[in-house]
């Protein structure tokens, strides 16, 4: 069974940073994808980023160049820098694995993932 706590999640202004933390209680020694999905209110989730166990990432469109997935092994955690965050990146934040590797078909698709955690909410104002 693998736990994931998510921490993090603030308001902030437009233009502003925020770092995201997945605390993640997943062997390393096993393939794995870990990814950041996001829903806002009446929205369907969105798939944000996600790295694989051997450190490769992807990004949806609307992220990249403004936010960066990395992974600490030694801590189990894997984090999410949000930079020049804009309105529409208002959401509630998940992290979620699965124990294979991220595929470039399928990473951003909820069902490719076995485990969620509880969330934590971004909050960005104009």
């Amino acid at each position: 069974q693998v736990q994931l706590v998510e921490s993090g999640g603030d308001s902030v202004q437009a233009g502003g940073s925020l770092r995201l933390s997945c605390a993640a209680s997943i062997y390393a020694s096993v393939p794995y994808c870990l990814g950041w999905f996001r829903q806002a209110p009446g929205k369907a989730p969105e798939g944000v980023a996600a790295i694989d166990s051997d450190g490769s990432t992807t990004y949806a469109a609307s992220v990249k160049g403004r936010f960066t997935i990395s992974k600490d092994n030694a801590k189990n955690t894997v984090y999410l820098q949000m930079n020049d965050l804009k309105p529409e990146d208002t959401a509630m934040y998940y992290c979620a694995a699965t124990v294979s590797h991220c595929y470039s078909g399928n990473w951003f698709r909820t069902w490719n993932y076995d485990y969620w955690g509880q969330g934590t909410q971004v909050t960005v104002s104009s």
